[in-house]
């Protein structure tokens, strides 16, 4: 089983039991975050495409922690007019291991109920 999960604004494919690197997430190490951004979901030959989302699907993961990624130098130089400028940059990532792929506790509500809150509000 598989998920293709939406995690700060990049998509991953993500199984069970794998350790991925994202953007630095607002997180302690040890905590537990859920991901409701879920795009498409395998199910042993049986696939979920959202629209844009999978309803009711819900990828939880723990934070491993919290690392630097290559540093990545970045050189600019305009020839014949003794001009060179170099700069480096050092991404920030978190290590997220993922736990569980699973139908999630967010549930439609019936369309009665919203227009009973609808009335009550009125």
């Amino acid at each position: 089983m598989y998920a293709i999960v939406d995690i700060a604004g990049q998509q991953f494919k993500v199984e069970k039991n794998q350790k991925v690197y994202v953007h630095r997430l607002d997180a302690q190490e040890g905590s537990k975050v859920d991901f409701n951004n879920i795009l498409l979901v395998d199910d042993n030959g049986k696939i979920t495409v959202g629209s844009p989302m999978v309803e009711n699907m819900v990828v939880s993961a723990s934070v491993v922690g919290h690392v630097r990624g290559e540093k990545v130098k970045i050189f600019k130089k305009k020839r014949r007019k003794t001009y060179q400028k170099l700069s480096g940059h050092r991404q920030d990532f978190t290590e997220i291991l993922i736990e569980d792929i699973k139908g999630g506790k967010a549930k439609k509500a019936s369309k009665a109920k919203v227009e009973a809150e609808v009335e009550e509000k009125e």
